[in-house]
């Protein structure tokens, strides 16, 4: 049984791996080719294993995208939508792509808000609107906020809508950000809610406020231009 991991890409993804592989003994592949991310933090870190040729066996497999949900989605597949502020994520994907070149992040962060599906991820509202819309009971939403506040609940609460049958390793240690800093300060850069504030430019939040797509998602997950 296939159970997506799906989420706009810096919306906390490692992190659940991460916390699936600790307190679940899950290991997760990716749907593309190569793992970019296992590469750059290890994989023994977020229980990176490579994607089987086939997916249709009894036992549930968790794969990572960060696609929008498309007909190549079984319309039956379990997933976990992890969602974040898209301001955040945003702005925090346009830091990563801009470490070499800090200079260049307000140009990045424009082209991210402004994709219209170059990129495999599409953007961030149409991302997270094809994935919570319509609502089905074994697609379970998550926040990125409450995955940060409290990881072990979170994935607990989740993990009883698609993989029930799988128990927690209650005595399970949960890295924190602080350590997993210690590891990539730069992958693992601030791990908290809100860091649009003191990042987004005006001139680009607006942008982002202009967008059908964002404000539907963003009025979805309870968020308003004033917050």
């Amino acid at each position: 049984m296939l159970i997506w991991v799906a989420s706009f890409p810096r919306s906390g993804n490692t992190f659940l791996r991460i916390v699936l592989n600790r307190r679940y003994g899950v290991p997760t592949s990716v749907v593309y080719d190569y793992d970019g991310v296992a590469d750059r933090v290890g994989g023994e870190l977020i229980g990176y294993v490579d994607r089987p040729a086939a997916l249709a066996a009894a036992e549930p497999h968790f794969v990572k995208t960060h696609g929008p949900r498309d007909e190549s989605v079984d319309p039956a597949d379990h997933a976990i939508c992890l969602v974040r502020d898209g301001r955040d994520a945003l702005v925090s994907w346009a830091r990563m792509l801009t470490e070499k070149d800090p200079a260049s992040f307000p140009t990045v962060l424009r082209q991210l808000i402004e994709d219209t599906g170059a990129r495999s991820s599409g953007s961030w509202g149409a991302n997270v609107l094809s994935w919570l819309q319509p609502p089905a009971p074994h697609r379970a939403m998550l926040s990125y906020a409450e995955l940060i506040a409290d990881p072990a609940a979170a994935v607990d609460r989740v993990m009883a809508v698609v993989a029930p049958a799988l128990r927690p390793d209650e005595d399970a240690a949960i890295p924190t950000f602080d350590e997993l800093r210690q590891v990539d300060a730069g992958f693992f850069r601030r791990g908290t809610v809100g860091s649009h504030r003191d990042e987004f430019p005006p001139d680009l939040h607006e942008l982002f406020w202009s967008r059908p797509d964002n404000r539907a998602a963003m009025e979805l997950l309870g968020a308003f231009p004033t917050s």
